[in-house]
């Protein structure tokens, strides 16, 4: 299966000039976890990331005022992303190298045409693959012991 077959297509995007507070609205209204950061509205074009956990701890939890603060400092550049024509699998191996839950997919150009979640796996893709995806995903970041 490809990517394009599992996609949600056509996500909601944001800019990096907007505001926090723009942006968790976005994702209530949307009901999603995430939103793909794009140069502009016209071009979509993939430059971050950025989650709901993303504002909860970096703007909510250091007492930004999320109205006035645009998310430029907060979300993740150069997210792990697929091509539309990709196989599905390369989609869950992004997710379990970087434990990610949401994964944007681009066209040759770059611009944001859809996102594969864990939600569309399970609804597209075998259990045993989605589990195997939500487990790395759910897995604790190694850590590095010092010496």
């Amino acid at each position: 299966m490809k990517a394009r077959d599992a996609m949600t297509p056509n996500p909601v995007c944001c800019l990096t000039t907007d505001s926090a507070q723009t942006v968790a609205g976005l994702l209530r209204k949307h009901n999603v976890g995430s939103i793909p950061v794009v140069t502009d509205h016209d071009s979509r074009k993939l430059i971050g990331i950025i989650t709901d956990r993303d504002l909860c701890c970096s703007v909510v939890a250091n007492d930004v005022n999320a109205r006035s603060t645009p998310i430029e400092n907060f979300f993740s550049r150069h997210p792990a992303a697929c091509r539309e024509g990709e196989d599905l699998d390369r989609c869950e191996q992004l997710m379990q190298e970087r434990q990610v839950r949401r994964i944007p997919i681009v066209d040759g150009e770059g611009q944001v045409i859809g996102i594969v979640s864990q939600a569309d796996l399970a609804l597209k893709d075998k259990p045993e693959n989605v589990a195997k995806t939500v487990t790395e995903v759910s897995k604790p970041p190694s850590a590095t012991i010092a010496v």
